[in-house]
Formats: structure tokens, sequence, C-alpha cells
């Protein structure tokens, strides 16, 4: 074979082996490029005060564990103080962390009243917050046309208005200082659509928009960063926590069927994304990363995402076939 055919059987064997690794990741190809090649989270958050909400479970539990590892002072919040002093004891148990480094400080973000005094709190205590996670959230499972509106509000009072009034306390502390990062753990339902989920979608949906506004607006304080992140399925128990078509009622399912993350790994990427000042990344199984990068960049994706693909995602959250939405559509 000449010098030339070996050259061009080399540049279509390139594009298809970073084909194929992309078909393995577990990360958007910035996030990617930055595990490899970027700052690591312990040269870059040590000694930082860091707050982080919905910190009693999940991600934002896993996360405290993880910055906890690094030397950080902690803010734990959430609605359930014992909880909240469980993951405190796990973070002194496995971290780097003395007691007087973890301040635990209840909050309910649906009192936006308050938030306004538990920054004043954050502050008498450690005197900075450095970066903002903002993790908390609730979410639903129910198809639009059953769920009440009284569970819009409520998803859009928590994970929206909640969100943003908290961000609103901390930022006049982060301009006077030129300096921080305000977080926001979203979703991929932010990006794409996702039956039985829509006052959730569209409370991230409104969260991603947001954000990208208020990047906008900070054109004078470069050491102020924003960033959007966006999970996918992640082993927690937000499933369980989920109401259904009404707010008295919780889904009580793990929605065994569908492929999720490990919480850790998730954590692990999330704070790389940090370290490295990334505005928005995406972090998901596969197909799961794939199906989102063609919904946002292919023009066909109506096509490509049929009928069949939405009906195996409802499957997977096990929801009763026979449910008021299909009586109504028989009726």
């Amino acid at each position: 074979m000449s010098g030339e055919l070996w050259l061009w059987a080399l540049c279509a064997l390139l594009p298809a082996l970073w084909l194929l690794s992309f078909f393995r990741t577990d990360s958007d190809l910035t996030l990617l490029w930055a595990a490899w090649l970027g700052r690591r989270p312990e040269q870059v958050l040590t000694g930082m005060v860091v707050w982080v909400t919905g910190a009693s479970s999940g991600i934002g539990e896993e996360l405290a564990l993880q910055l906890s590892k690094l030397g950080v002072s902690l803010v734990l919040s959430a609605r359930r103080v014992q909880e909240l002093e469980r993951v405190k004891r796990r973070c002194l148990e496995n971290g780097n962390v003395k007691e007087k480094d973890i301040l635990v400080l209840p909050l309910d973000l649906a009192d936006r009243s308050s938030h306004d005094m538990a920054t004043k709190a954050v502050l008498q205590e450690f005197g900075r917050v450095d970066i903002l996670v903002n993790n908390g959230g609730i979410a639903h499972c129910s198809f639009a046309v059953d769920t009440n509106l009284d569970v819009f509000k409520v998803l859009l009072e928590v994970n929206y208005l909640g969100t943003v009034s908290l961000t609103k306390c901390v930022l006049p502390h982060m301009m006077k200082r030129k300096q921080g990062k305000i977080v926001i753990i979203n979703s991929l339902g932010g990006i794409i659509p996702i039956p039985l989920t829509s006052a959730y979608n569209a409370s991230k949906h409104a969260l991603r928009g947001f954000l990208d506004t208020l990047q906008t607006e900070l054109f004078n304080y470069p050491g102020i960063t924003v960033s959007t992140i966006c999970p996918g399925l992640v082993h927690s128990n937000i499933f369980q926590n989920s109401f259904t078509s009404e707010i008295t009622e919780t889904l009580g399912s793990n929605a065994e069927a569908l492929s999720k993350m490990e919480t850790s790994r998730c954590a692990q990427l999330i704070l790389i994304a940090l370290a490295n000042d990334l505005k928005e990344v995406w972090i998901a199984q596969q197909p799961h990363l794939f199906k989102t990068y063609v919904w946002q960049y292919v023009p066909i994706r109506d096509w490509i995402f049929s009928r069949k693909t939405w009906k195996k995602v409802i499957e997977g959250y096990n929801i009763d076939k026979d449910d008021k939405y299909h009586k109504r559509l028989n009726e």
C-alpha cells in the first residue's frame, strides 16, 4: 500500500476510533477533555467555602462527601435536619475536615423569605461563599394531561424560584468580592423532552434560561463563573419522592428498568467541571448522552426519536397502563 493510501486509511481510522470511544464515555466532549487534560479539583477547590443545597441525599450528599476529602469548608442545607447530621458525620469520618469546617443549615427552598437570613448565617460563620451549588429540588412522574396545576406550581416554586432566590441572595456578596462560582445542578430534562415529567422539565428549562442570561450580565465580573450541570439518570431517591399527578401522592418507585449512573461518578465529574469553570456540561450513561447530542444538533430529531422511543421510556417508569390518562382516551 502506497504512502498516500496509508494516509487516507489513517484519516478514516482516527474518526472511527474517536467515535467508538465516545460511545463508551459518560460525559460531553468538553468535560471529557477537562477530565483528561484540565485542572484537578484538589488543585483548585481546596480551602474554599462551598454551600450545597439538597445535601441530605443523592448527588448533594455525594458531592459533600467528595468535597470534604478536598479539605473545604462545607455548608450543608436541606429540609431534613437528621439526614444533614448523618451526612455531616460521614464527612467527618471519611473526609479531611473537622467539626468547625461543617455548618448544618436547614433550608426550605420554597420558603424564600428565609434565604436572606440563611445567607447571613453562612457569612457570619465562614466570612464568604466561594461556591454555591444549587442542587436542591423535587420531581414528578405523571402524564401532563392528568397532572394537577398544584404540582406545576410547587415544582416551579422549589426548583426554579427557590434556586433563583438563593442565588440572588448570594450573588451581591460575590460581586462585592469580584469572585465566586454559581452552580446549578440542572438535568438533561432541561435540554431534551422526557415523557411523564412535563412540570419538572419546565422548571429545568427555566433554570437554564436564567443562568445563561445571568452569565451575560456578569461581563464586568470575570471572576464570577456560572455553571449549568445537566446529569441524566443517577442513583438517588428522586423517584421514590417524586410527586405523581397530585402533590399528596408520591411515586414510591425507583424505576429499576432505567439505566442509571453511580452517584459517586456523577459527583466526581461535577467537581472536574467546577475546577475548570465549564459553563454547561452533560453527564449521562450511553445511550442517553448520545441522544442528547442528537436532540441538540440533528434537525431530523423528531423522526429519529419515534413514538416507540418515548413508549420505552414510559415503560421504564413502571407507570400503570390503565391510569387515568388511558381511561380518558378510551371514554
